[in-house]
């Protein structure tokens, strides 16, 4: 079996190796040393590739390898801070549209996840999917009490080849790490990692039921919108039951205006959905799409598809927030603050490029109507240079700069002259009035309390260690920066500089003056019968000339 697995692993490689050469990355197959495993795949003109951008063949490439690399790509896209501009603009064009598979598959997978036959879960199962992706596809049913459903069944063996995909992309990423500077700057590995993490998210459908359930939960603090009701019985790790929902998707403008449907009213009731899920609930939708919203025969939005959401703590909402009024204020110091808060910087980092980056996106802004700045580009904009500084934002502040970024787009096609600002700034408003709100300043203390607790009754312990280490003699500090030991080296050589001159100066002043008085008085310097003039000089000459040698041994001269 392990052998048969670690073929099958083989075979994969040689494809995606293969794919690269195709693509004109053969140089990249070379500097990781696998010439010799694609010797057989080379072959083709290589004229029409060169004349596509290497971003568009980094699409190409991904769209070649299936599923796994166009999930990948599509995950990748909404990390602005991991993956140059130009690049996610190509990545987002990722086509997810596959040929269905059979329906025999797909009852096969619903009995064998479900327990149970096709005709004794539905009344009815359409055989023809209503829609098809690379992980899933959707088909329409309807339950034994004549409820309408939305079936999604997970490909068979999709688990398995993405698995396989992602061993092969983490063993690659480790070896890129060890052969290439690039790779190991960029921290290679990690991004894999990260990215891996959100695909194996969207393979487990019980997690996009709980997701379901919970956008369920927040609609009741929604008047205007709506989420499928989720058939938990009817669901598995592979199969997922929910309400089948009917109305006009966004994606389909002339079928709104042919409803009489107010453009201008959707878009603010999307965008104040989107803001109360940020900035109230911190846990929104991550892929606002016009396809994953529905208007509703009563009016009211209905929310699709919960396979990618994002999470915000209170301390990254407050960040969010932060950003948000720097940007607005367009005071870079604030800016700065926001990013650093939120992110992991390098501790290489070039301080002055970095400000200077700021500065030139704060011009940007400049002047400009508040009205008319888009809050999603600005917040990807600014990922961007941290991506240019190597600094590391977390996932669900660059999905949400995405999900903001996309959420502007539906509302803008709705209502060109829509301002998202002016449905943010009443949440701006109740989340700066929470930060000084006592009632929850004095929940937070109480809650806090058992740690504050804690760390009193550790005190006197380790201030106990503190102390027996000291009387041992066994406390031992160890400060490393290159920068500060090559300073403090180069003081310590001008202060014994200083000491030598000051020494040979105080004691010229001594003899001199003791010479001097000694002419003056026509008498020798006696002090209770001892030459005090040579025996001065005597014992200066010794401390002089230890002192030099001291100064010369420590090389610090």
């Amino acid at each position: 079996m392990i052998v048969r697995r670690r073929l099958r692993h083989l075979q994969r490689f040689r494809k995606i190796a293969a794919a690269l050469v195709r693509n004109g990355f053969g140089f990249v197959v070379h500097e990781l040393g696998f010439s010799e495993t694609v010797t057989f795949f080379r072959g083709g003109s290589q004229e029409d590739i060169h004349k596509k951008t290497v971003n568009e063949r980094v699409r190409l490439i991904l769209e070649e390898l299936g599923p796994t690399f166009v999930k990948l790509g599509q995950i990748a896209s909404t990390r602005p801070d991991l993956i140059p501009a130009d690049l996610i603009a190509e990545l987002e064009q990722l086509q997810d549209k596959v040929p269905p598979f059979s329906y025999e598959e797909a009852v096969r997978i619903i009995e064998e996840e479900l327990g149970d036959s096709i005709g004794e879960l539905f009344a009815e199962f359409e055989p023809h999917p209503v829609a098809s992706a690379s992980i899933g596809q959707v088909h329409k049913a309807k339950l034994p009490d004549g409820t309408v459903v939305a079936v999604k069944v997970q490909r068979p063996r999709i688990t398995a080849m993405i698995e396989a995909d992602l061993d092969i992309l983490a063993e690659l990423s480790r070896i890129a790490e060890n052969r290439l500077e690039w790779a190991k700057l960029y921290r290679l590995g990690e991004i894999v990692e990260e990215l891996t993490k959100s695909l194996r998210a969207e393979l487990d459908y019980m997690a996009e039921a709980r997701n379901g359930e919970k956008f369920a939960d927040q609609c009741k603090r929604m008047e205007h919108v709506s989420v499928p009701e989720i058939y938990r019985e009817y669901g598995s790790r592979k199969v997922l039951t929910m309400e089948f929902m009917t109305g006009i998707r966004l994606s389909e403008p002339a079928l709104l205006d042919q409803a009489g449907i107010d453009r201008t009213l959707i878009a603010s009731r999307l965008a104040s959905a989107i803001f109360h899920q940020i900035l109230v609930e911190g846990f929104f939708h991550g892929d606002p799409h016009p396809g994953n919203v529905l208007v509703l025969p009563d009016g009211r939005l209905g929310l699709l598809d919960f396979g990618m959401v994002g999470r915000l703590s209170p301390e990254m909402k407050k960040h969010f927030a932060s950003l948000v009024i720097a940007l607005r204020n367009q005071s870079s110091k604030g800016i700065l603050r926001a990013i650093t808060k939120m992110g992991i910087v390098p501790d290489d980092v070039n301080a002055v490029s970095l400000r200077a980056d700021v500065d030139e996106l704060r011009d940007k802004y400049y002047k400009i109507p508040f009205s008319q700045v888009r809050m999603g580009e600005a917040v990807n904009d600014l990922f961007g240079v941290a991506f240019r500084h190597r600094i590391r934002i977390p996932a669900e502040m660059t999905l949400l700069g995405k999900t903001l970024l996309t959420m502007e787009g539906v509302v803008t096609s709705l209502d060109p002259s829509f301002s998202v600002f002016d449905v943010a700034e009443p949440y701006g408003r109740r989340m700066f009035r929470e930060q000084f709100d006592l009632g929850k300043l004095a929940k937070k203390w109480i809650e806090d309390t058992p740690d504050y607790m804690d760390l009193i009754t550790e005190v006197p312990l380790s201030l106990k260690s503190l102390s027996t280490f000291v009387q041992r003699g066994k406390l031992r500090v160890e400060i490393t920066a290159p920068e500060l030991t090559a300073l403090l080296n180069k003081m310590d050589r001008i202060t014994n500089k200083m000491s030598f001159s000051i020494v040979l100066l105080s004691l010229s002043i001594i003899m001199v003056g003791l010479i001097i008085g000694s002419s003056m008085g026509h008498q020798e310097s006696m002090l209770w019968r001892f030459p005090v003039i040579e025996i001065g000089l005597g014992i200066a000459a010794v401390l002089v000339l230890w002192l030099v040698y001291a100064i010369f041994k420590s090389g610090r001269f």
